[in-house]
C-alpha cells in the first residue's frame, strides 16, 4: 500500500498555529454575519506535517459529502459559507438554523459510524460561546483513538502512536475509499 504522505508542503508548528488564529477569525466573521445560526466547522486530523494534498482533498470533499448528506437526511438545512484548501489542510464551514446540541449529535454520528469520519474533526459552535460544543455536553462518551480505541485525546498527549503508523492508516482508509 502507497502512503498518501510522500507528497505535499510540508508545514511547520508556526504555520499551524497561523492557521489556527485565522480560523478563530473567520469564525467571528461568518457569527458577525449569522449570530443566530449553528456554525459547524470541518477539517481532516491529519498528523505529521504534510496536512494537505490531492490525496487527502479527495478524501476531505468526499467526507463533507457524507457529513451533507447526514444534514440532508435528517432534514436539517445547511448553508456552505466557506471552503479552503490551504497548505494546512481543507477546512468548511457550515451554518445551520437547527439547534447546536441537535447539529452536535449529527456530526458526533457522523465521526462515530462513518469511516471517513473518523478523520475529522466536526466542531459546532453558537454565537458567544467560547468553546465548540463538546461530546461531555451532550452525555456521549470521549472520542476513541482509530488504532487502539482509547481515548484519543490520551493517545495524542502521550504519542502513543507514531506518527507513521497513523499515517499509515490513513493511507489505507484512502486504499480502500479509493482503489
Amino acid at each position: 500500500m502507497k502512503s498518501i504522505f510522500n507528497e505535499g508542503k510540508k508545514q511547520n508548528i508556526a504555520e499551524v498555529l497561523a492557521s489556527k488564529d485565522k480560523r478563530v477569525a473567520l469564525q467571528q466573521e461568518i457569527f458577525a454575519k449569522y449570530p443566530n445560526k449553528a456554525l459547524v466547522d470541518v477539517h481532516l486530523n491529519v498528523p505529521g506535517p504534510i496536512k494537505n494534498n490531492h490525496y487527502l482533498e479527495k478524501l476531505f470533499n468526499r467526507g463533507v459529502n457524507e457529513l451533507e448528506g447526514k444534514f440532508k437526511k435528517d432534514n436539517f438545512h445547511y448553508q456552505l459559507i466557506k471552503h479552503l484548501n490551504k497548505d494546512t489542510g481543507s477546512e468548511s464551514f457550515y451554518v445551520l438554523d437547527n439547534n447546536a446540541n441537535d447539529v452536535k449529535k449529527v456530526t458526533t454520528d457522523f465521526e462515530d459510524k462513518t469511516k471517513l469520519g473518523r478523520l475529522f474533526d466536526t466542531d459546532v459552535l453558537i454565537k458567544g460561546q467560547s468553546n465548540a460544543i463538546s461530546r461531555k455536553d451532550l452525555g456521549y462518551p470521549v472520542r476513541k483513538c482509530f488504532l487502539c480505541n482509547r481515548p484519543a485525546k490520551e493517545c495524542s498527549r502521550s504519542r502513543r502512536h507514531s506518527v507513521s503508523e497513523l499515517q499509515d492508516y490513513i493511507s489505507k482508509i484512502y486504499d480502500e475509499e479509493f482503489n
